[in-house]
C-alpha cells in the first residue's frame, strides 16, 4: 500500500484532541493550528466541543468528511479499534503516537491486531511508537512534540530512530526539508514504502534515509527513486550486524549487512553516511539541481578544492586521499590561464590555494573559480569559506566581498559549487541561507564537504538498479507458507531445504565440505581431487593415489576447520598419515595438496537486504586485511573484474578474468542450487587457473533454474 494521502493530506482529524495541556492530543491539534494547515482540521473527542479552535466530533464515524489523515493520540489499547472504525470510514491514513506495542513484550499480541486490521482496510499506518509525519511543504505536522513551522524545501527524511527526525527538525544549518517521518515500530509501512511514496511526491529531490533493521524492499524503492531522479544518502546504525548465515562464516566480518546495503546504496547513485550530521549534509547536498538558474549536473568524477589557505589546501589533499575522492589534476590550458590570474606566490594545482592576497576581491576571486571550475575533469567545486558570526565593518566588508566573489562564479560555471566551512560552528545559518538562495550548496565541515561534492558526482544507472530490483523479487520472494529465508528472518527460523534430487545438495542446512565440493564441480569450478576416508585403511590408499594430501574433518558442524584444528596439511608418508588420523580420526576427507598461490575468498549472500557476490583478498587472513569487493546480483564477469580492479590488493590478483569467472560460476550454482550461502575460501590462483580448496555452504532457499 502506497501512503500518498497521508505524506500529502489535504484534510486531518485528531483522535483524542484534547484540552489538557501537555497530552500528545492537545500538542497535535496546536501543531496544525500554528503550522497553519490550509485544509479542514477536526478533532474527535467523546465530550470536548473543541480545542485551540478546531470544532470536535464524538467518534469518527460523526466526521463530515474521511478525512486523508488521522492522528490517533489515544491510549495503546484503544487503537486497533479505532483503526478498524477509521477504514471502515474511509480514512486515508493514520499516524499512531501510543506507545505500548511491539516494543515491549505483553504489546506484541495488540500490535499484531493492529497490523491485521490495517492490512484487512488497506489502511496505511505510520507507527505506532513514533513521533508521526510532518509534511513541511504542506503545512501538516501529524506530529506528538511541539512543532515551529520551517521554511519548506526538496530535501525529505525517513527515520526509524524518532530522535534523529527531531534533531533534523531542530537544526539550523538550512536544511529545507519537504517531510519527515518518524516511522516507529514499523507495523504496517517499511522505510522503504515511505521511500517509494515520496518518490512519487511533487518538490522532492532528494531523502535522508536513518535504518536500523534490514529492509527487503529497498532495491525497488531505490529504483523508483533513481528513476525519479531522487537521490538518497543513507545512516544505518549497528553496522556491525551480520546476516544470520554469513555470521557463521567469515563472510559476515568482510561483508556484512551495512556493506551490501552500502553496495546497494551507491549502485544507486546514493551516499553513505557515517553519522546523523553527514546524513542531513549529503541529503542537503545530493537535493543541490541549481534550481535558482540552468540546472546544470556534474560533468566529470573529480572534485576541485578551491581555499585561500595553504593550511586547509594540506588538510583537504589528505582528507581526500583518506575518503578516496578524486582531485584531478588542472589541464595544461587551464593552469596557463590561472597563472595570469594568480599572485605570484599561489600554484595552479588542486587543491588550489589562491592566497589571502586575493581574498576580498570579488572579480580576481570570481574569475579564478571560474576558470579553475572551467576544466574538462572538474565536475563539482568545493570552496572553503570560513565566516564568523562577529565581525567588525572592514572584516564583514572584506567576507562579503569573498562570498560575493563565490556566488559570482556560481552562477557562470556549469558545474556546481559546494562552500564548506572548515569547522561547522563557522558556517552561520544566515550565511547558509543566503547560499542556498543563490544555488550554491552551503556544508559545514570541510571533511564533509568533501564527502559531499564526490557525492553530487555519482550518478545511478536506472537499468542496473532495476535488473537487481527485479532478480531479488525472482529470488527472495517468500510464500507465507514456506518458511523459507528471508532478509529480514534469523538463522531460527531458516528450515532445512529440499534434497536427495539428483544434481541436489542432500539435506541439512549446511552441507558436508566434500558435498559442496560436489557441488561446485558440477558447476564447472576446479576442486582438489579427493574423498571422504572412513577408516586408516582408505585413507592410505588415497595417500598412495594423490601423493602429498592434506586431511581434514569431514563434519558440516565444523565450519572454521583450521581455526579447529581440524586440517593437516602436507602429509606425505604413511607417519604422517598416522599422526594425523590421531588428531583428526575418520571418517576424514583426504585431498590433493594445490601448490601455492594467490588466495581469495567467493562467496554468495541471500541472506541480506539484496543478494550479493563478496570478493575478498586474504583466504585464512581475510578478516585481517578487510578487503572485499561487494556486487549485487545478477553479476557479470566483467561487473565482478570492475570491482575486483577497486580493491587495495588488485594488483596480486594474477588474472582477474579467470576470479570473475569463478565468481560468476558460483552465482549461478548458488542460485540453482538454492543456497543461502556459499563461501569459498580459499580459492588459490595461479596464473589462469582458480582452484577452490575449501567451501562452506548453508541451505534454506528454494532451487531456482
Amino acid at each position: 500500500m502506497r501512503p500518498a494521502r497521508l505524506l500529502a493530506p489535504r484534510s486531518v482529524a485528531v483522535v483524542g484532541a484534547s484540552p489538557r495541556p501537555g497530552s500528545y492530543g492537545n500538542q497535535a491539534v496546536a501543531n496544525l493550528v500554528t503550522a497553519g494547515f490550509p485544509g479542514p482540521v477536526y478533532g474527535v473527542h467523546p465530550t470536548a466541543r473543541e480545542v485551540h479552535g478546531v470544532s470536535c466530533v464524538p467518534t469518527i464515524g460523526d466526521l463530515p468528511i474521511a478525512p486523508d489523515a488521522l492522528v490517533i493520540a489515544t491510549p495503546a489499547a484503544t487503537v486497533p479499534d479505532l483503526l478498524r472504525q477509521a477504514g471502515e470510514r474511509g480514512c486515508g491514513g493514520a499516524v499512531v503516537l501510543a506507545a505500548g506495542f511491539a516494543e515491549i513484550p505483553e504489546g506484541r499480541a495488540l500490535q499484531d491486531d493492529l497490523r491485521r486490521i490495517a492490512l484487512a482496510h488497506d489502511l496505511p499506518v505510520c507507527g505506532p511508537n513514533g513521533n508521526g509525519v510532518v509534511s513541511v511543504v504542506g503545512r501538516a505536522p501529524m506530529w506528538g512534540d511541539a512543532y515551529a513551522p520551517k521554511r519548506p524545501g526538496p530535501v525529505a527524511l525517513v527515520s526509524q530512530s524518532g530522535n534523529v527526525a527531531v534533531n533534523a527538525l531542530l537544526s539550523r544549518r538550512a536544511l529545507r526539508l519537504h517531510t519527515v517521518v518518524s516511522c516507529g515500530n514499523q507495523a504496517v509501512l517499511s522505510a522503504s514504502d515511505y521511500l517509494a511514496a515520496l518518490a512519487e511526491l511533487d518538490g522532492v529531490r532528494s531523502v535522508a534515509l536513518y535504518l536500523e533493521t534490514e529492509d527487503p524492499g529497498l532495491p525497488a524503492a531505490l529504483a523508483l527513486a533513481a528513476g525519479h531522479g531522487i537521490r538518497v544518502a543513507v545512516l544505518k546504525a549497528g553496522s556491525s550486524e551480520r546476516g544470520a548465515a554469513a555470521a557463521s562464516a567469515h563472510t559476515g566480518a568482510v561483508a556484512g549487512d551495512h556493506r551490501v546495503l552500502r553496495a546497494l546504496v551507491e549502485e544507486a547513485g546514493g551516499a553513505w553516511a557515517r553519522n546523523p550530521h553527514e546524513l542531513l549534509e549529503l541529503a542537503k547536498a545530493l537535493s543541490w539541481d541549481g534550481s535558482v538558474r540552468r540546472r546544470p549536473r556534474p560533468r566529470g568524477a573529480g572534485v576541485l578544492v578551491v581555499t585561500c589557505s595553504g593550511g586547509d589546501a594540506a588538510i583537504a589533499a589528505d582528507e581526500a586521499a583518506r575518503l578516496k575522492v578524486p582531485l584531478p589534476a588542472l589541464g595544461a590550458v587551464t593552469v596557463d590561464k590561472l597563472n595570469g590570474l594568480l599572485p605570484g606566490t599561489a600554484t595552479a594545482a588542486n587543491p588550489l590555494d589562491y592566497t589571502a592576497v586575493i581574498f576580498g576581491e570579488t572579480r580576481r576571486t570570481a574569475d579564478v573559480i571560474t576558470t579553475a571550475g572551467d576544466d574538462p575533469s572538474v565536475g563539482v567545486v568545493l570552496v572553503c569559506y570560513d565566516r564568523p558570526e562577529e565581525m567588525d565593518a572592514a572584516q564583514t566588508e572584506a567576507w562579503d566581498a569573498a562570498l560575493d566573489g563565490i556566488t559570482a562564479a556560481a552562477a557562470d560555471l556549469d558545474v556546481p559549487i559546494v562552500v564548506a566551512a572548515t569547522l561547522p560552528e563557522l558556517m552561520p545559518e544566515a550565511t547558509a541561507e543566503h547560499l542556498i538562495d543563490l544555488g550554491v550548496v552551503p556544508v559545514a565541515g570541510l571533511t564533509e564537504g568533501l564527502v559531499c561534492a564526490h557525492a553530487m558526482t555519482a550518478r545511478p544507472d536506472l537499468g542496473r538498479l532495476r535488473e537487481i530490483a527485479d532478480w531479488q523479487a525472482a529470488h527472495l520472494v517468500v510464500g507465507a507458507d514456506q518458511g523459507l529465508p528471508h532478509p529480514s528472518r534469523g538463522a531460527s527460523q531458516r528450515p532445512s531445504g529440499p534434497g536427495g534430487a539428483p544434481g541436489r545438495a542432500p539435506q541439512g542446512p549446511w552441507l558436508r565440505e566434500v558435498e559442496g565440493k560436489a557441488c561446485l564441480r558440477a558447476h564447472g569450478v576446479a576442486v582438489p581431487r579427493g574423498a571422504v576416508a572412513a577408516d586408516p585403511e582408505e585413507a592410505a590408499a588415497l595417500l598412495e593415489e594423490l601423493g602429498t594430501v592434506v586431511v581434514k574433518v569431514d563434519s558440516a558442524d565444523v565450519r572454521h576447520k583450521a581455526a579447529e584444528g581440524g586440517v593437516i596439511l602436507g602429509v606425505s608418508t604413511r607417519e604422517d598419515l598416522d599422526r594425523a588420523l590421531r588428531q583428526v580420526p575418520p571418517p576424514v576427507l583426504i585431498e590433493e595438496m594445490v601448490p601455492q598461490g594467490v588466495e581469495v575468498m567467493i562467496s554468495v549472500r541471500y541472506d541480506a537486504v539484496t543478494p550479493v557476490v563478496v570478493v575478498a583478498l586474504g583466504g585464512a587472513w581475510v578478516e585481517v586485511f578487510d578487503d572485499a569487493a561487494v556486487v549485487p546480483l545478477p553479476v557479470t564477469a566483467e561487473r565482478v573484474a570492475e570491482a575486483v580492479h577497486h580493491l587495495r590488493a588488485a594488483r596480486l590478483v594474477p588474472d582477474v578474468r579467470t576470479l570473475a569467472r569463478t565468481a560468476v560460476a558460483i552465482a549461478d550454482m548458488t542460485r540453482r542450487e538454492g543456497f543461502a550461502l556459499v563461501e569459498v575460501n580459499p580459492v588459490i590462483l595461479r596464473g589462469r587457473t582458480a582452484t577452490a580448496v575449501d567451501a562452506v555452504i548453508c541451505r534454506g532457499r528454494p532451487a531456482g533454474p
